[in-house]
C-alpha cells in the first residue's frame, strides 16, 4: 500500500486526533492557572519555571483518560461511520 501524501490537512487532523495534543494542552492550562496561586512570592525565576514544568507534567499525566475520550468523541463526530 503506497504512502499517502502528507498534506497540511493531514497534519491538522493528526494533531487534532492525537491524545497527546489534548494532554499537553491541559497540562499547560493547569500550570498557567495553578502556579501563580501556589508559588511563594519570593521564589526565583528558575524556581518558578521549574514549578511550571512540574505542574504541567502532572496535568499531562492526569489527563490521559479524558484525552482518549476527547479524541474518540472527535473521531465519531467528524468521521461518523467511516471510522474503521
Amino acid at each position: 500500500m503506497p504512502d499517502r501524501p502528507k498534506t497540511p490537512t493531514y497534519f491538522v487532523f493528526f494533531i487534532l486526533f492525537h491524545p497527546d495534543t489534548w494532554r499537553i494542552l491541559f497540562g499547560f492550562i493547569v500550570a498557567i492557572l495553578m502556579v501563580p496561586e501556589i508559588a511563594p512570592q519570593d521564589l526565583a525565576a528558575t524556581g518558578r519555571v521549574m514549578l511550571y514544568i512540574m505542574i504541567a507534567a502532572i496535568g499531562w499525566a492526569v489527563f490521559a483518560k479524558p484525552a482518549g475520550w476527547i479524541t474518540a468523541a472527535l473521531k465519531r463526530w467528524l468521521l461518523g461511520n467511516k471510522l474503521k
